[in-house]
């Protein structure tokens, strides 16, 4: 829902006059896309039926890079923001833009934290520590 925002309060203003916005509508479209196509993927438990896939490597990974492309976003998005432009309502949107580009970048960053310890095996729960204790 914030990558849809970002785009969206984009895509609501004269984005096409300034090159720095485009760099910034693909990555936000781009991760919307992946990030729905992987949350389909997991709610129809297709990941059950591919066993070969590392599906944990391949989330940290998506994560990762996501992180990566969405920290550029941001501070594209945020430095071409200007608040002296002509157009009041494409300052208030492409800051607010600016700030859920923000959120999101957080939000990819904290995934990538759990998804590494996924990867790692380091998460667990009292289930999986009690059998484990046990046996």
């Amino acid at each position: 829902v914030l990558g849809l925002l970002v785009w969206a309060l984009i895509a609501d203003t004269t984005y096409y006059l300034h090159a720095a916005y485009g760099w910034v509508m693909f990555v936000s479209i781009f991760f919307w896309i992946l990030t729905v196509l992987l949350l389909v993927t997991y709610l129809l438990q297709l990941q059950l039926k591919f066993h070969v896939v590392p599906w944990a490597l391949v989330l940290m990974i998506f994560n990762l890079v996501a992180t990566v492309l969405y920290i550029t976003a941001f501070v594209t998005s945020a430095a071409a923001v200007q608040p002296t432009s002509w157009r009041q309502w494409d300052y208030n949107r492409r800051a607010a833009a600016s700030f859920f580009a923000c959120v999101v970048m957080i939000t990819y960053g904290v995934s990538t934290f759990f998804s590494f310890r996924a990867w790692k095996g380091l998460g667990s729960n009292a289930a999986t520590s009690q059998v484990s204790d046990h046996a």
